[in-house]
């Protein structure tokens, strides 16, 4: 899926309007409550942090301080949306094993192993920790050689989990969400989510 450059695109346009038109009838402080965003009364503005950077939407037009890539921002709007506050059990799941992912999920799981397997080949442990890094990660022992979760919306991580190469296997990646992502976002915008963090880590790895 291509989420880039779709300013002109008419049905992003009217999902961008219809988003900011559900979340209008909202209060600031409701919204930082159930989507852990902070909410400034006096200046009316939520304040998210996504990946590295803290993005300030100002509300009731839900304009935002930053040159966010559109997807993300739509993304961004959505997740303040069907947010309901619930928390996580920090059990991992694949996409396919989201509510509604059995067809879109899977396949994304997939392409994401697919596209880790061409984006990490030739890169050494500590580039692959750096970009990581560069991105907001935290780092977690887990099986794999390399974990790193990804604060990609308050209530939103995303894992990657690493294999490097070996004699016998290639370098492997599987990205996982969290098993409460459903009260959060769509199978569709999960997808979404994924391919930015796909797109990210090829830009910090060009950026090293």
């Amino acid at each position: 899926m291509e989420y880039k450059n779709q300013t002109e695109n008419r049905a992003f346009q009217e999902m961008l309007q219809a988003a900011v038109k559900r979340l209008q009838n909202r209060s600031g402080e409701d919204l930082a409550a159930k989507s852990g965003a902070v909410f400034h009364s006096s200046r009316n503005v939520l304040e998210v942090l996504s990946f590295y950077e803290t993005i300030e939407i100002q509300l009731p037009e839900f304009r935002i301080n930053s040159n966010m890539d559109e997807w993300h921002y739509l993304i961004l709007l959505h997740y303040l949306d069907m947010a309901d506050g619930t928390e996580g059990s920090q059990k991992l799941i694949t996409f396919g094993n989201l509510k509604d992912g059995l067809i879109r999920g899977t396949k994304f799981d997939r392409t994401a192993e697919q596209k880790l397997e061409k984006l990490l080949q030739d890169k050494d442990p500590e580039k692959i920790q750096k970009a990581c890094k560069n991105l907001g990660a935290e780092f977690t022992e887990t099986k794999a050689d390399l974990c790193a979760v990804f604060p990609v919306l308050p209530r939103y991580p995303v894992t990657l989990k690493i294999w490097f190469a070996d004699e016998e296997f290639p370098v492997s990646g599987k990205i996982f969400l969290q098993d409460h992502a459903d009260h959060y976002l769509s199978v569709e915008d999960a997808v979404t989510v994924g391919e930015i963090l796909l797109q990210k880590l090829s830009e910090a790895f060009s950026s090293l």
